[in-house]
């Protein structure tokens, strides 16, 4: 049986102060978790029903597991209907080695919604962008939304958050810099070079002004139908790193 101060533990970690007061987060579901397992992060518990276990002992190793019920799952899960498993997971902490900074780095300004951010760290991935770049006042990486968001892609993406201004100032060899606005250049008409960083600002508010002196080139997505006024971060930050690649 889950204790009282288990479950007081993982319910409080919904809330930013409480997962860095104990540097833990969660991860739910069977995908989530089956991804987590083949991942460099390391879990502290692991809850879930009996079949859940039964199918998947064979992977747990050494990882604290406990069988729990139907009923103790949904006290502690974030879902309205609770998946199987819930993991308990230490924050990877990892210092940005400038040196990985290779091919597309993408850099995010004040991205505040935790759909938003999981989903663009879910098309990172799969356009094979391995480091992000996130202002300090982006959602936190580690929100729920967030990570379910991801499909598991937050697992091979590195998310770090710098000052933005001072991350730029301590790059010695700084690559072609874009940004995304609404006044670049067409998108297909610019000469991508190997190694570059991108710029994604708030759909409310852009890219700040600071930001914008290090920028080289500014591109945009032409709007073929002329109405609409902007298209979502996410959405953006999809088709650009399409036309990057």
């Amino acid at each position: 049986m889950i204790s009282k101060n288990e479950i007081k533990l993982i319910k409080s970690l919904s809330t930013k102060k409480n997962r860095f007061k104990e540097l833990l987060f969660i991860v739910e579901g069977e995908k989530m978790v089956d991804e987590l397992l083949s991942s460099n992060y390391k879990i502290k518990k692991i809850y879930g029903r009996k079949e859940w276990f039964e199918n998947n002992f064979s992977k747990l190793d050494l990882i604290d597991f406990q069988k729990i019920s139907s009923d103790e799952l949904c006290r502690i899960s974030n879902f309205k209907n609770p998946n199987d498993v819930l993991a308990l997971v230490e924050m990877f902490s990892n210092e940005l080695d400038y040196s990985s900074l290779t091919g597309t780095t993408l850099i995010l300004d004040s991205i505040n919604d935790p759909g938003n951010l999981g989903t663009i760290i879910r098309t990172c991935d799969w356009f094979n962008v391995r480091n992000v770049i996130c202002s300090k006042d982006t959602v936190d990486v580690y929100n729920n939304k967030t990570i379910q968001s991801t499909m598991g892609s937050i697992f091979r993406v590195n998310i770090y958050y710098f000052e933005l201004t001072e991350f730029f100032v301590s790059i010695n060899n700084k690559p072609q810099t874009y940004a995304a606005t609404l006044d670049g250049k067409n998108l297909k008409n610019i000469k991508n070079k190997k190694d570059n960083f991108l710029i994604i600002g708030s759909e409310s508010h852009g890219i700040s002004d600071d930001l914008m002196k290090f920028v080289d080139e500014k591109v945009k997505i032409e709007n073929v139908s002329a109405s609409g006024e902007s298209l979502n971060a996410a959405i953006a930050t999809a088709i650009i790193l399409y036309q990057l690649s």
